[in-house]
């Protein structure tokens, strides 16, 4: 077992505020209430994918459906298996990245080949709780090539003679069939994933996921009733996609820089979260909650708070359209204005 096993979506997180400013009603937008070509083209939908159709005929049905140019999912699931499958629409697609490594939830059937007492199967979820080394199936979509991944919880869910029922909750990459196979070798028995659903992918749980169907009625609503509610209810801003990230909040004489591409200068930042680390993703919002970019730290949270100058973050990903914020400079020169 290795040390911290809290899952992302439990973590609390406090806001650090270097720079008590609030943003101009000018400039930018609620990520809640964009122009609906806007909310779709940094949309993501939740869809809970049915048994079957593979994860890139889901993903394709849903961009045909919305007339979207791009669509990708937050990870793949494979024909068999139900649940929680996050498809991210054009701008949106830049943000899979973070979905697809974001911790993951799963409920699982797993049968084992022989009998086990309770005592040794509770002595298998322990030593599978931590961090454990997988080697992907032959039958998958990476490189076989062992990896390390994180088991933060197994919870025997219900038990009937050789059939399991359990609760994972995992590092994103983790694949269910082998830990269930590695489980069956370390009892001696042998055992295999007989169903799988997942019911968490980073922020978007079952509870909050929609169906095909649903999604085909809201859009018949909006082409023939020119109505949008049941749309915006199903399409999520991206901002949602980013809601386990650590954040760092621009102020508005800085997002116009980053939207270029500019890194993240200290002296461009308003408040920040308690969890930004050195060489680890941010998501680098607005101060009105709008996603601007993905970036990495190069700085802890408490060094950005203590430091005067220097540059915080690289940007890597830019989400934001340009020309929402004004630029700040000129001829190549940086220009700062105060709010």
């Amino acid at each position: 077992m290795s040390g911290d096993l809290t899952p992302p979506w439990i973590i609390k997180s406090k806001i650090l505020v270097r720079i008590d400013v609030e943003s101009n009603p000018s400039f930018g937008e609620d990520p809640y209430n964009r122009p609906l070509n806007r909310h779709i083209k940094l949309g993501v939908v939740n869809l809970d994918k049915p048994r079957g159709p593979t994860s890139h005929d889901v993903t394709s049905k849903v961009k045909s459906l919305l007339a979207a140019g791009k669509a990708g999912h937050g990870g793949t699931l494979d024909p068999a298996v139900s649940g929680v499958l996050p498809i991210l629409l054009d701008d949106a697609t830049k943000c899979a990245g973070v979905v697809m490594s974001g911790g993951k939830e799963y409920v699982c059937v797993m049968k084992l080949h022989g009998d086990v007492s309770d005592d040794e199967l509770k002595d298998a979820i322990k030593m599978f709780t931590g961090e454990i080394y997988q080697l992907p199936p032959v039958r998958s979509s990476v490189a076989r090539s062992v990896r390390v991944r994180t088991i933060y919880s197994i919870d025997l869910l219900e038990r009937d003679g050789r059939y399991i029922l359990m609760k994972v909750a995992c590092s994103g990459g983790t694949y269910i069939r082998k830990l269930c196979y590695d489980m069956g070798l370390y009892l001696g028995v042998g055992a295999h994933m007989q169903e799988l659903r997942r019911v968490r992918a980073g922020p978007f749980t079952e509870n909050t996921a929609i169906t095909l169907l649903d999604l085909y009625e809201a859009v018949e609503n909006w082409k023939k009733n020119s109505n949008e509610s049941m749309l915006r209810e199903i399409i999520k801003p991206v901002e949602e996609a980013v809601k386990l990230m650590p954040k760092i909040y621009l102020l508005d004489s800085a997002v116009g820089a980053v939207c270029n591409g500019a890194n993240l200068a200290v002296s461009g930042i308003a408040k920040l979260e308690d969890n930004v680390k050195k060489g680890k993703m941010v998501a680098l919002m607005s101060l009105k909650g709008e996603l601007v970019a993905l970036g990495v730290s190069r700085m802890n949270s408490e060094e950005i708070l203590e430091a005067e100058h220097g540059i915080a973050v690289d940007t890597e990903r830019v989400i934001m359209e340009k020309g929402l914020y004004p630029p700040i400079w000129k001829h190549g020169e940086r220009r700062i204005k105060q709010n």
